[in-house]
């Protein structure tokens, strides 16, 4: 079915970005030179499949408007919103493509010392943009609501943008020369553009979600109330006699309230012989 290969293709395709942000801090803070060159050829190139990935994504789409509901995927899917995400992950993609660049060039290298201020910064912003992603291709394959999974991963990239951008205003006034931090604040300016495309691809997730009727996860309560105690009552019905020994029309009813501390939440079995307190006797007519 092409709609089933539509699927997953995003899935797959938010899988590999997610592959190389999570490696891409410690890969770039730590290459330099001819041993950057190296690492950056053996490094997860799989984002570049992403790059051209329209022209299939829109056949596929296409294809699966025309299918019948099969499996998971029922009459009038939101195949149309698979595009959407596709478009945005090949945004990510190509922002991947500029700072994938900047591993072991030799003449972008620039100030070490700078890079040492904001590696912290730069590398959990990229390692929590390839959570999420992670996060949303595994909520597309099960067809499970991302919300709660992602959303975690998408505060703390936002938290750890929000730090890179106070150490690069910092570093701009105390360094005087621009052009040796210049290298690896472009690389930091462009993870933060990433972070805010994986927002909106987490939010695109989340709306097919909504629409095609993913599973929410449901979370079982950890303490069941406790039952309230049963009180056991009996009832009987005895006729009232004239003094000549015939019964009339009055009916007196008279109700025993057997008191107990056993109940069925200690598997304790009330007893049956025990001396009830005498109750009320009501006259109905």
């Amino acid at each position: 079915w092409a709609g089933e290969d539509l699927h997953k293709a995003i899935a797959s395709n938010l899988e590999k970005l997610a592959t190389y942000l999570e490696g891409f801090g410690g890969v770039y803070f730590q290459s330099s030179g001819s041993d950057g060159m190296g690492t950056c050829k053996s490094f997860p190139q799989g984002y570049k499949s992403i790059l051209n990935s329209k022209s299939s994504e829109e056949s596929l789409a296409n294809f699966a408007r025309w299918e019948p509901g099969h499996g998971r995927f029922r009459l009038r899917h939101p195949w149309k919103h698979y595009l959407k995400i596709g478009a945005l992950a090949r945004q990510c993609a190509y922002q991947i493509e500029a700072i994938n660049g900047c591993i072991g060039s030799d003449h972008i290298q620039g100030s070490e010392e700078f890079k040492g201020k904001i590696e912290g910064s730069c590398t959990r912003m990229s390692a929590e943009c390839g959570k999420t992603l992670k996060a949303l291709a595994t909520s597309m394959k099960t067809m499970t609501d991302p919300y709660s999974s992602a959303n975690t991963h998408v505060e703390n990239s936002k938290a750890a943008m929000k730090d890179l951008k106070f150490a690069l205003k910092a570093a701009s006034l105390e360094n005087a020369d621009l052009a040796a931090i210049l290298p690896a604040a472009t690389v930091g300016s462009i993870l933060v553009e990433i972070v805010k495309c994986v927002e909106r691809i987490s939010e695109a997730v989340h709306e097919l979600s909504q629409l095609a009727h993913f599973e929410k996860e449901t979370v079982e309560p950890t303490v069941s109330p406790e039952k309230p105690p049963q009180l056991l009552h009996r009832g009987i019905i005895q006729p009232v006699l004239d003094g000549d020994g015939t019964a009339n029309d009055n009916v007196v009813i008279t109700i025993h309230e057997i008191i107990s501390t056993d109940s069925p939440e200690n598997g304790k079995a009330c007893d049956q012989h025990q001396v009830p307190k005498p109750g009320k006797k009501i006259e109905a007519l």
